[in-house]
């Protein structure tokens, strides 16, 4: 059994992390994991950090396996972006950190995971807003309305089945 990370860090970090996941949110918002969905991606912080706990020198491709599949059992959901890898570094390099008692650098990572979490919702609203507007500029209709950013503006759009 892996040494715990430092008190309930480890759990904040795992949480940030899924929370700012943009294929798991859309999969929340649309409803893939059925009445439950919430409580499914709540235990699923819960279930990451026991599999820490319970194995003992995980490499981030086991942690990848295990998000894929868990987003794929439980949301019906395999995404192909690149994201999952993403994600299980982020909770690979979390949980090394809490071994290390690497408190302020946890909690640096906790806090910009909670910043990309917010400017998805911002963006999010945003598009909502525009949506409903219901009229398109002359610009938008030329390019086709399309505008591509970068996740790491808060625009990521994973290719969700």
């Amino acid at each position: 059994m892996a040494a715990p990370a430092a008190g309930g860090m480890f759990a904040e970090g795992v949480a940030a992390a899924l929370e700012s996941w943009p294929a798991l949110q859309i999969a929340l918002e649309n409803g893939f994991g059925g009445v439950y969905g919430q409580q499914k991606a709540d235990w699923m912080v819960t279930a990451v950090e026991q599999y820490f706990l319970d194995n003992a020198d995980l490499d981030r491709e086991e942690v990848e396996e295990l998000l894929a599949e868990m987003l794929d059992n439980e949301f019906d959901t395999v995404v192909e972006d690149g994201s999952v890898s993403e994600v299980a570094e982020e909770i690979w390099t979390t949980f090394a950190l809490c071994r290390r008692g690497q408190e302020a650098e946890v909690r640096g990572r906790i806090q910009r995971l909670a910043q990309r979490r917010l400017s998805m919702r911002v963006e999010a609203a945003k598009s909502r807003a525009e949506g409903a507007g219901g009229e398109d500029s002359e610009e938008e209709e030329e390019d086709g309305g399309a505008e591509v950013r970068p996740w790491s503006q808060g625009n990521y759009q994973p290719n969700v089945h």
